[in-house]
């Protein structure tokens, strides 16, 4: 039964994050929210419905401005897809760019949501994250890998989307907290 309670909380975690995202501008503070849920039930803490709105409460604060930025870029690159593929020669490398571009963007806003923590400013973190994404490519190449899972599965099953964003937050803890040794070997 133990060995469930790991995926009962990544479920219960991808339902929360999804619900908490649904207006859009609270996207990072859901997916904060949801790290920090993740990161509560590995350390024994309460993972109790009731803490993880609180999570997000204390994390919405500042976060509006950089939300609306990340949902602002990936329309962007969305846009440009569409847009270039359909009517410009070379199109489809355009579009393979801009769908780099996404997988990156995606990769550097886990690990914000990961890297939050009560009283960290988003400004910060938005600013931090990037480099962090490339100081640590092993860790951002576990991401990618995370979220590609996310789209396959959830391409051939859509009910799996609810446990599978749980486990890509619980794979963005897990990369957070990898040991510095694995992040630089000697």
């Amino acid at each position: 039964m133990r060995r469930f309670a790991l995926f009962g909380e990544c479920l219960t975690a991808g339902l929360l994050v999804l619900l908490v995202a649904l207006p859009v501008v609270t996207l990072l503070p859901a997916l904060a929210a949801g790290c920090a849920h993740i990161k509560a039930h590995v350390d024994g803490e309460t993972t109790a419905v009731r803490a993880f709105f609180e999570r997000v409460r204390v994390a919405l604060p500042g976060s509006w401005p950089v939300s609306i930025g990340v949902i602002a870029a990936f329309a962007v690159l969305a846009v440009d897809v569409v847009l270039l593929r359909s009517r410009v020669a070379g199109g489809g490398f355009v579009a393979v760019v801009c769908g780099v571009a996404a997988v990156g963007l995606a990769v550097v806003v886990l690990r914000a949501a990961a890297a939050w923590s009560p009283g960290v400013r988003w400004t910060a973190l938005a600013r931090e994250a990037p480099r962090h994404a490339v100081a640590d490519l092993r860790g951002s190449c576990l991401l990618v890998m995370a979220l590609g899972v996310l789209l396959i599965v959830t391409w051939q099953l859509p009910p799996l989307l609810l446990p599978m964003l749980g486990c890509v937050l619980m794979a963005a803890v897990a990369v957070d907290r990898r040991p510095a040794t694995a992040t630089n070997p000697s």
